[in-house]
């Protein structure tokens, strides 16, 4: 019989709430929290994580209750972050605050929404879910009386924003980057030649994690391929043949289940085993040495990326090219380029506070679309398909 785990002593890269390099706006410490616990209170209490519940991943919110949305899968990937933290000694609390906000700046409608919105702002400054990101918690929350935004730490933030590398290297330099980005740094340096810090370098393979794995359960729940199929694919099929020997007469839901929870905890250990033999030679001793080497401490194994390529092809032809999902993706492009074309050309339809931001800017086009790209893409799947329908729909008045 396995041992009990035993939680091993904080990595010496470890980063410390207590070391933090602070807020943008400085604020008395928490009685009762660590500063990283604070941050991850605030994410979600935000109105921004909220809406995520409504965000689609794959399947438009409203097409069942069982798939994932940003918020479920937000959850699955902070359960995925805390552990493989816990078992590297790394800080759980900022582990798990960064999982929540990494999707924290997506539009309505996945993938399609973001490639809408950003051929609506192509000229001025496009749209980017990580840009966007920045912009809800510096500066679209508004929850505090002194302070826009959620004046998140500054691991917070650099961790949200990096969380899949340095944003600068030399084929691009900042002024390449979304104005999100350039305004932030003339407030406060996020560092954006370096990499992350290790939590967040953890929370980016929890995320790659989670959406593999989930994109198989609810790909075979909507019927776009079937777990025969997943028999030719390596890594998968070789855990559902492994399954299915040791229960051959299991039904199909506990099937899947058990083959995905198999093939979750083979990447988490695959994850840490690799982030270990790194640490091993390349032997930091903070987490300021973490982000000044030139290579991410997290990482998945050389064999096991490899494994994980035929499987990605694989969802990506079957599941998110599959024929239902291009239709939805099509319909959902076309709700985001009516609402914003009808927003920026008529601004005085938009809600208020909404309506007077985008007036104030009435000689400024570019100001004002970026009004209405916010607002638009604070949207849930659900909201922005019922506007539309309230919009455009003439139905009422024959």
């Amino acid at each position: 019989m396995a041992k009990p785990f035993t939680a091993p002593p904080r990595a010496l890269f470890a980063t410390d709430p207590g070391k933090s390099r602070g807020r943008l706006h400085r604020e008395s410490p928490s009685a009762t929290r660590t500063e990283f616990q604070r941050d991850r209170d605030r994410i979600i209490h935000a109105d921004a994580f909220r809406r995520l519940k409504q965000k689609t991943q794959v399947f438009v919110a409203h097409e069942g209750d069982h798939y994932r949305t940003r918020l479920t899968h937000s959850l699955e990937v902070s359960q995925i972050a805390r552990t493989a933290a816990r078992v590297l000694g790394l800080d759980e609390d900022l582990a798990e605050t960064l999982s929540l906000a990494h999707d924290i700046g997506h539009p309505p409608f996945g993938h399609a929404g973001e490639t809408a919105l950003n051929m609506c702002m192509r000229l001025y400054d496009g749209f980017d879910h990580n840009a966007q990101a920045l912009r809800v918690l510096t500066k679209l929350e508004h929850r505090y009386p002194k302070f826009d935004g959620l004046n998140l730490t500054w691991e917070t933030l650099e961790g949200v924003i990096k969380h899949n590398g340095p944003l600068v290297d030399a084929r691009r330099t900042i002024d390449k980057l979304p104005a999100a980005f350039r305004d932030y740094e003339a407030l406060q340096s996020l560092e954006l030649d370096t990499f992350a810090g290790p939590e967040a370098q953890v929370a980016a393979l929890a995320d790659d994690i989670a959406y593999n794995n989930h994109d198989i359960q609810d790909g075979l729940r909507a019927g776009l391929f079937e777990i025969d199929e997943l028999m030719e694919i390596p890594l998968a099929g070789d855990v559902f043949r492994e399954v299915m020997a040791e229960f051959p007469k299991l039904e199909r839901d506990r099937l899947i289940s058990e083959s995905v929870r198999r093939l979750i905890g083979l990447w988490i250990r695959d994850l840490i085993a690799e982030f270990q033999r790194r640490a091993a030679k390349d032997q930091p001793q903070s987490a300021e040495e973490v982000r000044a080497l030139k290579h991410p401490l997290g990482a998945f194994s050389e064999e096991n990326a490899e494994r994980q390529k035929p499987l990605k092809t694989f969802l990506f032809e079957r599941m998110y090219r599959h024929e239902k999902v291009n239709r939805m993706m099509s319909q959902a492009r076309r709700v985001v380029r009516e609402l914003f074309d009808l927003y920026l050309s008529e601004p005085e339809v938009l809600p208020s506070p909404w309506r007077e931001r985008a007036t104030s800017a009435a000689k400024d086009t570019s100001k004002r679309a970026r009004v209405v790209c916010d607002y638009i893409a604070g949207m849930t799947d659900t909201y922005a398909i019922d506007e539309h329908r309230r919009l455009f729909n003439l139905e009422p008045w024959t």
